[in-house]
């Protein structure tokens, strides 16, 4: 097999991860999702023009470029089985010349009004009755294979289409089936969901399966908000400056982010800390393991992400409101919310037993 390397360089300026101010909760979940895209998404909730969408770009635009198989619909990976479609994989079996380029990770917008066929992709069934030949459309997973699926206000979408990401998130493939006609195609990515609460909250069945979920709020301390908007006005009115201010540590951070992606298969977690994970599970009634499972990998993303080998039990406690809060059963009746419950149980099960 040959491979020949192409470069594409996209020069649009987005605004640096490393200057937005604030809002950690959200960065943590992000970067730990890009450390482990398993952990399964991120779910973040909050006011309007809390800086959502510009983050969720920021660390799309900050993470290193992939190598891709040139004009290929999937966004494949030229070397792993798993992340090329069918007809890259026919070709690598077969040894042929691949052309190849570097891209960044793909950053796709799914909208509201989105059909099923926009976002599944589409087969061509006249062209496959008449001449025998599967001609798909790809829709928007297969343009998100290997990157990042945003979808703002996910809890207005439709029931139905956010079963669909959920199940292409958690398996990896996509599967579009016409008039008995079947293809397959890899449609690995990080799902990001956004929403402001007061416009209703998603099915329960359907937060469970996001894996992390973040609760940002407005900044209330006018420092802060007039650094806030001082940052975002210097990047309107000179982004090339910005970019060059905050380079440094852009390729800090992104180098921090690489280093714990190839790390993260070393680090263990102990069994005591794992059975006081599932303590804290059952002391709060969750459903299932899904909230267990969650949290053995975002902490261990948390401690590859900080350089150690060892889950500690700081790991656990910074990542355990992110993914078990949005599992609790609602109680009309409760006036503690349930990140603090949770903060509760766990200091409980960690540190008084």
């Amino acid at each position: 097999m040959v491979i020949q390397n192409t470069t594409n360089y996209n020069v649009r300026p987005v605004f640096p991860f490393t200057a937005i101010v604030g809002q950690d909760e959200m960065k943590l979940a992000l970067i730990l999702n890009v450390i482990d895209p398993k952990i399964g998404g991120v779910m973040i909730m909050g006011d309007r023009g809390t800086g959502k969408s510009t983050t969720i770009r920021a660390i799309a635009d900050l993470l290193p470029e992939i190598k891709v198989v040139s004009d290929d619909m999937f966004n494949s990976d030229p070397e792993d089985y798993e992340l090329m479609g069918d007809y890259v994989r026919d070709l690598v079996q077969k040894q042929q010349v691949i052309d190849t380029k570097l891209i960044k990770v793909p950053m796709v917008d799914l909208p509201l009004g989105a059909t099923e066929d926009r976002v599944c992709g589409t087969i061509d069934i006249e062209k496959a009755l008449m001449e025998g030949i599967k001609k798909f459309e790809p829709g928007l997973l297969a343009k998100a294979n290997r990157g990042i699926l945003y979808v703002d206000e996910v809890n207005l979408l439709d029931d139905h289409l956010v079963d669909i990401l959920l199940d292409s998130a958690a398996s990896g493939w996509n599967t579009v089936e016409r008039e008995g006609i079947s293809i397959r195609h890899p449609a690995r990515f990080v799902l990001v969901g956004s929403g402001n609460p007061e416009e209703g909250e998603l099915r329960p069945q359907l937060l469970d399966r996001f894996g992390l979920h973040a609760e940002i709020r407005t900044v209330k301390n006018p420092t802060l908000r007039v650094e806030i908007v001082e940052q975002r006005s210097n990047f309107d009115q000179d982004p090339q400056a910005c970019l060059k201010l905050y380079a440094n540590q852009q390729l800090d951070l992104k180098q921090k982010i690489v280093q714990a992606q190839a790390n993260l298969s070393q680090v263990t977690l102990d069994y005591e800390l794992r059975v006081k994970i599932s303590s804290v599970c059952s002391e709060l009634d969750v459903d299932g393991l899904r909230g267990d499972i969650v949290i053995n990998r975002a902490a261990k993303a948390l401690s590859s992400y900080e350089g150690r080998n060892e889950v500690t039990v700081s790991d656990i406690q910074k990542v355990v409101k992110l993914c078990l809060r949005h599992r609790l059963r609602k109680d009309p009746l409760e006036s503690i919310d349930s990140g603090s419950k949770v903060e509760k149980v766990f200091n409980k099960i960690f540190h008084d037993s």
